[in-house]
């Protein structure tokens, strides 16, 4: 008997285990009110259901993407270096980090839209309990999930969490670095640990979207540097360690390509010499803070006041194109930042709390500094990194006052956030006066009840104190959680994607809006209204926007059609510096409504069939191309190319099978050259020269800086060489068979 009786104790043992476990996990931490777990796992289900809701409207969202999706899960290679095909001819104009968590998800699950942005919602909602994790832990659990809410509801973040551009890893790393920091800054034993975790995340958050992942690491060492609990030379040995862990985590793979031999790997997309480095310290290093983006469409030429993409200046976050994005709660997180330093002003040098504004708000304000300031390509989607430090701030200003409430000065404070918010809200909403026109009023008035109420929270009975910052924030949320539930009904497509209902971000109505996006990582939505002259300054090189026409000024390359020319199936012809009106459907002529340009779709979004000459969008792959595509497809190494990377991925995309982007994103990479072209043409490597996507011309976009570059060598060289046959809406020139 006593030698089965332990056994049968642990069989009786586990079952009580796991049900400890799970307990454990519903009940959370025991010092945490009960409530507090619960709140929180009802936090991220409610995050997950909505980030998951019409998912699949998005299809392939941004394709560019996309594109080097499928090929990183059809070849390791590609895996590894981003590229934009599985014949490794270019990689795409960032490092791969951001691609390698869909990629995995193609090579298990096969390619679609649930299997590429569903890494995307997990990384939403990863980001939403790091930010509970790391604000609750000084600031309480109320603090965490109010901080929890405004992350998930802040409408870019909605839009970015289910969208497959490098901006939701991004996020989520920033936001694990600071955890990571704030950890470090608790005791002085273990801090080591926290800070290497905090320069790995930081390492592949360069891995991700470059030196916009260094943005927030001068405050975050500055303030380790001056408060953490140890002496300085120990505070500066474990930095030294934490750079160490960024360079390792970021470096290894920037040394593997710049080491692997140029002619074994493919071209680096975005750069004008095959350099990584060259990449990163200028088109998307220097050039976008000073403007001199070559390669860009319209770089070059420095910024200005912005350039072509929005007036610059401290008000840039509020303007009426980028303030529906980010700016709801925006006013309120830098009044509450001032007031929680004011509150823990006279605290130890190694206070937390103070520590943690200090961090937040160093993050929020480098951040918010350098993106209002920055005079290259700026779009509205790039303002979901100062998302986190936004939110954290609104969660710890209040648990702060609120705590405080009892003095005349932290109620005002209060009532302040809660009043200024309701204001701006209201401001808002009347950008978009057509849409829910009643909740503007409803946001302005509760927001006004609720300041009054927080002005007397602090003699008044506790449960009408609790009340009033109850209606406060649902006053507060109320704006961007209405804009959310519009992103979340629209599918987004394309290089330039915005947040809210049309008018809300690309197209606001007023000055400074941001114009299209140009850069081949960073995109465009099908919605929003078409702003006066499509670019927020006019077209690149002064166009206008009139009937429906480009008139005057000539897009990089001169590749468009004449105001009232025609060609076959609706393709734009070369060197005439017009742009033929298209209905935004690949290979289709019409007249687009006045005021808008071609390609856009029927809100003033780059939707249809290749908008802006398939810059912007892909083109529309009918089933008769596909199928020619696909005829003898293996026997080729390229199934076909074409002009700049929107077209070519809407065809791999279509086939699965590799197509050749030339001259990238753009069609201003020098890659191929016209003899690396010829010679793959003479080595039987590629089958098609795809003239036509989304009305696209065969030349392309030009060269750098809208010179005229290989990708008008090579359109020109195909177009005189070899025939040119209509394929549906498309033209195909058969590259195997000469004129």
């Amino acid at each position: 008997m006593t030698a089965t009786t332990p056994t049968a104790s642990a069989a009786h043992a586990a079952p009580i285990a796991r049900t400890g476990r799970l307990a454990r996990l519903w009940r959370g931490r025991p010092e945490d009110a009960p409530w507090a777990r619960p709140a929180f796992l009802g936090l991220l289900a409610v995050t997950t259901a909505l980030y998951l809701w019409n998912l699949s409207a998005s299809g392939y969202a941004n394709s560019f993407y996309s594109a080097a999706v499928q090929a990183g899960g059809e070849s390791w290679k590609a895996f590894f270096f981003g590229s934009l095909d599985a014949a490794n001819a270019i990689t795409v104009d960032k490092p791969p980090a951001a691609l390698w968590p869909m990629a995995l998800s193609v090579r298990l699950f096969g390619l679609g839209s649930w299997q590429i942005l569903l890494p995307e919602v997990l990384m939403g909602v990863g980001t939403v309990a790091v930010l509970y994790a790391a604000v609750r832990r000084r600031f309480g659990a109320g603090a965490g999930l109010i901080a929890g809410a405004v992350l998930a509801l802040t409408p870019v973040a909605a839009l970015m969490f289910r969208f497959n551009n490098p901006d939701a890893l991004l996020a989520l790393l920033m936001t694990v670095a600071v955890y990571g920091v704030l950890r470090a800054l608790e005791r002085a034993e273990g801090a080591a640990k926290w800070l290497v975790l905090a320069g790995v995340a930081f390492g592949f958050a360069f891995l991700t979207k470059t030196l916009q992942a260094f943005l927030i690491l001068p405050p975050l060492a500055l303030v380790y540097a001056v408060c953490a609990p140890a002496r300085p030379l120990r505070r500066f040995g474990q930095l030294g360690l934490a750079g160490l862990a960024l360079v390792v985590s970021g470096g290894w793979w920037v040394a593997l390509v710049e080491l692997w031999p140029a002619a074994s790997r493919p071209y680096v997309g975005g750069s004008q010499n095959n350099s990584f480095l060259e990449l990163t310290f200028g088109y998307n290093g220097l050039g976008r803070i000073n403007g001199n983006e070559v390669g860009s469409v319209g770089g070059g030429g420095g910024g200005g006041q912005g350039g072509g993409w929005g007036e610059t200046g401290p008000l840039r976050m509020f303007n009426d194109s980028i303030g529906g994005q980010i700016s709801w709660l925006l006013p309120a997180a830098l009044l509450l930042l001032l007031a929680g330093l004011v509150v823990t002003w006279r605290a130890p040098r190694t206070d937390t709390a103070r520590a943690a504004f200090l961090v937040w708000g160093g993050a929020l304000l480098m951040t918010l500094g350098v993106f209002s300031f920055m005079a290259g390509i700026f779009h509205e989607y790039y303002t979901v990194a100062l998302a986190p430090y936004l939110a954290a701030l609104i969660g710890m200003g209040a648990a702060v006052l609120w705590e405080e409430r009892t003095r005349f000065a932290a109620s005002a404070g209060l009532a302040a956030a809660a009043g200024v918010t309701a204001w701006w809200g209201w401001t808002l909403l009347g950008r978009t006066p057509d849409h829910l026109p009643w909740l503007r009023w409803t946001v302005l008035v509760a927001g006004a009840v609720a300041a009054l109420g927080l002005l007397a929270a602090g003699r008044a009975d506790r449960r009408l104190g609790l009340a009033a910052a109850g209606l406060g924030l649902a006053a507060g949320l109320a704006g961007p959680f209405a804009y959310t539930l519009e992103t979340l009904s629209t599918g987004h497509q394309g290089s330039i994607v915005t947040a809210g209902p049309a008018g809300a971000g690309f197209g606001g109505r007023g000055p400074g809006g941001g114009g299209p996006r140009m850069d081949g990582g960073d995109g465009g939505r099908n919605g929003g209204t078409q702003p006066p002259n499509g670019f927020p300054n006019g077209f690149p090189g002064g166009g206008q926007a009139q009937g429906g026409q480009f008139q005057g000024g000539q897009f990089p390359g001169g590749r468009m059609q004449p105001p009232g020319g025609q060609s076959p199936g609706g393709q734009n012809q070369p060197s005439t510096g017009q742009n033929q009106p298209s209905t935004g459907q690949t290979g289709q002529t019409g007249q687009a409504p006045a005021g808008q340009m071609p390609g856009f779709g029927e809100r003033g979004g780059m939707g249809g069939g290749g908008g802006m000459g398939g810059l912007l969008n892909g083109a529309s792959v009918g089933a008769e191309a596909k199928e020619k595509l696909l005829q003898d497809a293996d026997a080729y190494t390229w199934a076909a190319a074409a002009v700049g990377a929107q077209n070519a991925a809407s065809y791999q995309l279509a086939t699965e099978k590799p197509v050749m982007a030339i001259g990238g994103f753009n069609g201003s990479d020098p890659s191929p050259t016209l003899a690396q072209f010829k010679e793959y043409v003479a080595e039987g490597k590629i089958h098609y020269f795809i003239g036509s996507g989304g009305g696209g011309t065969g030349g392309g976009m030009g060269g750098p800086g809208g010179g005229a570059g290989s990708s008008s060598e090579i359109s020109t060289w195909v177009q005189e060489n070899f025939t040119a046959v209509t394929v549906g809406s498309a033209t195909f020139y058969d590259l195997t068979s000469e004129k």
